[in-house]
């Protein structure tokens, strides 16, 4: 038997370094060739590892949310044969013996052989105490009932946690059976089974002393980042406008009603978009993005549009490619592959880079107006508001119109308040005239 260190790989377009954000296998577990091993995250997006190799898992170079570099040693397998590496070597990032969830350090760079080891990070029950073997887990299900010792907070995701609070279960009194004592649907089903629920109403009425404690790793490191860069390097305003979309729904529906077998249902978003392309025409200023570093604007031709995404993990923008050169039913079905690509963690690199102006959409949520963050280093972002039926006066009558506002940010840096304003009203007079969306 040898020993195969695998190291993190070049993922390619310079990256020197990864955050790591979830593992696929533990020590003792016994891996297939080309079975993922770990994900990592870079800029742009989440990359699967997978095995070179079959065998079985010595020890792992890191813990989820460790930022590493590349060729730094991501895992040790046990495989038939000599291995890449000499039997007795100590793992670049050591190991050390199982202990409480708690007590994982985060794993230091690499260091020579007399270094300790990174601590693994095998789950166990905070409930229950490790076990003297690492390759023994403990049992994932307490059978009994017993409040945790203070400082012991019940861990939970905010779905357990509504639905504890709705049943009227205090969660410190409930054991968990997931990764580190994590309380799940499942537990809170057993607890009830077993009687243990106390009354709803005199839940709601006592005193809550939980805590949770969220590390912020993965996609929401990569938002957070992204953020604080946008807001520190960005003047922003906001500039915001109603438009009068009753036309603009009127043909929407129209349209589905004699193309959507053959062609697809069109969304207000497509028409949109429509609308920008036909808008940047006379605002390319508009459609740019700055480097504030070098003092270099440039302006585009092709309008690569981002449609921010809500994702269980956070927000991602996917590209729409080109929007310039599509009609509205081309548009809807890429925003509507782009967007599963995201949901489902399936998108490329390619899918979330490059992205020329960006369209933010919180109208099924309702709000009246929005101040939406440019997606740096993009000098404008379009923010859509949700369409309402309200009274209006037309030709000295009142009547009910479908109204919806548009919320711009702006680099003010680059673009000045006129300019924005007059892209937001072309914009909306294509989208109160929607037959002009259609003529060239």
């Amino acid at each position: 038997m040898g020993i195969h260190v695998i190291k993190m790989p070049d993922i390619g377009e310079g990256i020197a370094e990864v955050e790591l954000v979830g593992w696929h296998v533990q020590p003792g577990d016994t891996v297939a060739e080309d079975q993922p091993l770990a994900d990592v995250m870079t800029d742009k997006a989440t990359v699967e590892i997978p095995s070179p190799v079959k065998g079985k898992v010595i020890s792992l170079g890191g813990k989820v949310g460790d930022v590493m570099a590349v060729g730094t040693e991501l895992i040790r397998l046990e495989v038939e044969g000599g291995g890449n590496l000499a039997a007795g070597t100590p793992p670049a990032a050591a190991r050390v013996a199982p202990a409480s969830a708690s007590a994982v350090a985060p794993a230091p760079a690499p260091a020579p052989a007399a270094a300790p080891a990174p601590a693994t990070v095998t789950p166990v029950s905070v409930s229950a105490p490790p076990s003297a073997d690492p390759q023994v887990r403990p049992a994932p299900v307490v059978t009994r009932a017993v409040p945790r010792a203070p400082g012991d907070k019940p861990i939970a995701s905010p779905a357990v946690r509504r639905r504890a609070w709705e049943l009227g279960i205090e969660l410190k009194f409930v054991p968990g059976s997931g990764s580190a004592g994590r309380i799940l649907h499942e537990d809170l089903d057993a607890y009830l089974n077993r009687g243990g629920a106390p009354g709803a109403t005199a839940a709601r009425h006592a005193e809550r002393h939980d805590e949770e404690h969220v590390q912020v790793i993965g996609l929401r490191r990569k938002i957070a980042q992204k953020m604080q860069e946008a807001k520190r390097r960005i003047p922003h305003f906001t500039y915001v406008e109603e438009i009068d979309v009753t036309e603009l729904e009127a043909l929407r529906a129209q349209l589905n009603e004699r193309h959507a077998a053959a062609r697809g249902r069109l969304t207000l978003l497509p028409l949109l978009a429509r609308a920008i392309v036909l808008a940047l025409r006379d605002f390319p200023q508009v459609n740019a993005r700055f480097d504030d570093d070098a003092g270099v604007i440039t302006r585009y031709g092709a309008v690569h549009l981002g449609v921010a995404t809500q994702t269980d993990g956070g927000l991602m923008v996917p590209v729409l490619r080109h929007a310039e050169a599509r009609d509205p039913w081309s548009t809807a079905a890429e925003i509507v592959r782009l967007a599963e690509a995201a949901r489902s963690g399936k998108a490329t690199r390619e899918e979330l880079a490059g992205s020329t102006l960006t369209v933010t959409s919180l109208g099924a949520l309702g709000g009246i107006v929005s101040t939406p963050v440019i997606n740096y280093p993009e000098v404008a972002i379009v923010g859509v508001g949700r369409i309402v039926e309200r009274p209006m006066i037309r030709a000295d009558h009142i009547e009910a119109r479908k109204l919806m506002n548009l919320s711009s940010s702006f680099d003010h840096r680059v673009i000045d308040g006129a300019d924005g304003a007059r892209f937001v009203q072309a914009v909306r007079g294509l989208l109160e005239c929607p037959a002009l969306l259609f003529v060239e």
